[in-house]
Parts: C-alpha cells; structure tokens; sequence
C-alpha cells in the first residue's frame, strides 16, 4: 500500500498531487518549484538560488520519508531556458558532493507559475 509523504516544511501541493508517495521501499518526490515553504512565495533570485529552493524543498520532503539526499537513485530537472544548464548543475553539484544520482535534465515549454526549474527525485526508502 502507498504511504503519502507530507511535511509543513515543503510547499503545500498546488493541485491535485502528494508532496512524496513511498511504495514499498521507494519513495517518489513530486517535481518541487522554487517556492519557500515558510510564505508559500515562489524564490525570486538567480536560477542557481531556485535549484538550491528546490534542493531543499526536496530534502526536507526526503527527510519526511525517513530517507536523506543520500538515498536518492534518479532525479529530473526540467528548466525553462536550457540555456541555464551550467548554472543549474553548479547549485545542484552541492547537494551531491560524492556519488551524484543518475539524472535527465530537459527544457519544457513552460513550468507552473512560470519557474525557471522544477526537479523530482526517486530514493531508496
């Protein structure tokens, strides 16, 4: 049976989704946008500072989970402009220091509340 994963320190849903399903010994994050917990905002600032947002959006919704960013196998990023890439990759290096997941990264033709990012992650649960 799927567990839903919710925490107040991660962005509320903005429709009609879970912050995180764990299924069996998997957890699924759901794509998190640059929107500070505390104010429900979404970050203004570099792209870089957004994917640092959604890096921490994602590890507290791990952290819920009972797993951290170590157990993460796969993530996805979606950018709005690929023309950030490198300044994508440079933030999110940081949150995987020694042994990075396995990743796609592509550009959409819009992201919700027009962010410039959005990632999701698959962990080990």
């Amino acid at each position: 049976m799927n567990q839903v994963i919710s925490t107040p320190n991660a962005p509320a849903a903005i429709g009609p989704y879970s912050q995180g399903v764990k299924c069996g010994d998997m957890v699924f994050v759901s794509g998190q946008l640059p929107f500070v917990p505390a104010t429900g905002a979404l970050l203004e600032g570099t792209v870089g500072e957004m994917t640092v947002q959604c890096m921490k959006n994602i590890e507290a919704i791990l952290a819920a989970a009972g797993c951290t960013l170590q157990d993460v196998v796969k993530t996805t990023i979606f950018l709005k402009d690929l023309n950030d890439f490198a300044e994508v990759n440079e933030a999110y290096a940081a949150f995987f220091p020694e042994q990075a997941p396995a990743r796609a990264c592509v550009q959409v033709a819009k992201l919700p509340r027009d962010a410039k990012v959005e990632i999701e992650a698959i962990a080990r649960g």
